[in-house]
């Protein structure tokens, strides 16, 4: 498609966004460190000349597809949570971010840990994942208080991380009474 002055070029208003969409591709087929402009240049099927038209460099479009991610991430985890009328639904809503949503498949699995590597080791990137704890645990003190809400907030990460990676296979149940016990309705096995 020509631009209106039929000049030749082609009008793709959606380049910088489909160039992100493939960062996050690339990302999770080869990591971070696979990621380069010429690979994901042929991801996005655009010129190789779009990478610097539309991003300043590398870190900038790694940093812009980590935030689109998180933030996808996040709106599903705020859709639980909104969707909670009473404390059982809540709970249940913190069941299901575990064991349906968050690292539903291997790519967020995978984006994830990228994130967080690159994060870890980058604190410029630390940002995006302040502004996910603080998303997720804002929507969890819709339900819950904020102590509790933190400490759920771990607890989705961990067991998340857990059920992701581990080899044996999970009883979602297990899930329920870590909830459970976390917001205090559960008995305590070892006060008997």
């Amino acid at each position: 498609m020509t631009d209106s002055r039929g000049t030749g070029r082609r009008y793709d208003p959606d380049r910088r966004n489909r160039i992100i969409d493939a960062c996050l591709d690339v990302i999770a087929d080869s990591g971070v460190a696979g990621a380069s402009h010429r690979r994901i240049a042929a991801v996005a099927d655009v010129p190789l000349g779009s990478m610097t038209y539309h991003f300043t460099g590398m870190d900038e479009l790694l940093h812009e597809a980590f935030d689109r991610f998180a933030r996808t991430v996040n709106d599903q985890f705020e859709r639980r949570m909104t969707a909670a009328t009473d404390p059982a639904s809540a709970r249940q809503a913190v069941v299901d971010i575990i064991t349906r949503d968050v690292f539903g498949d291997q790519r967020d699995l995978v984006l994830t840990h990228e994130l967080y590597t690159l994060a870890a080791r980058e604190p410029a990137y630390r940002d995006i994942t302040n502004a996910w704890m603080a998303r997720s645990r804002h929507a969890l003190e819709r339900h819950f208080d904020p102590v509790t809400a933190r400490l759920l907030d771990a607890l989705i990460e961990g067991l998340t991380i857990h059920r992701a990676l581990d080899t044996e296979p999970h009883d979602p149940t297990a899930v329920t009474v870590a909830v459970e016990r976390m917001t205090g309705i559960a008995d305590d096995p070892s006060s008997t």
